[in-house]
């Protein structure tokens, strides 16, 4: 799921809390610019990287990188905080062709309209506003 923190439309990005419960995958995706995340709970990592997030553990994504975050089935919930600048282009894994992307405003339309469906009015996202 994804929990918004700050949408700053000025300087074009995004803070939030990303969490999965009981595994899945973010699909491949790159950022044209840095993304740095923080982990809270649980364990994460890259289908292309060896390295294991835990608790406590920095990450920094630098602009260009292509990779799939993997949360495992037996991790009961992973909970991490990223600062996305920029934006989130898909692309499929085997051509490298972009599929779709997600940035700051993507993002806030996606949340009002989640407020919205919930019954908190699509004006709940605006005091994430930065």
């Amino acid at each position: 799921s994804f929990r918004p923190l700050c949408f700053c439309v000025s300087q074009g990005y995004y803070v939030n809390l990303l969490k999965f419960k009981g595994g899945g995958v973010l699909g491949c995706h790159r950022h044209p610019s840095p993304v740095h995340a923080l982990t809270l709970k649980g364990s994460w990592g890259y289908k292309e990287h060896d390295w294991n997030a835990k608790p406590g553990t920095y990450v920094f994504e630098p602009p260009g990188e292509t990779h799939s975050l993997i949360v495992d089935e037996d991790c009961d919930e992973m909970v991490a905080m990223f600062h996305v600048t920029g934006a989130l282009i898909y692309v499929d894994p085997e051509s490298g062709e972009v599929t779709g992307y997600d940035d700051v405003f993507t993002k806030l339309e996606k949340a009002r309209d989640w407020y919205e469906e919930c019954g908190l009015g699509r004006d709940y996202a605006e005091q994430f506003f930065r």
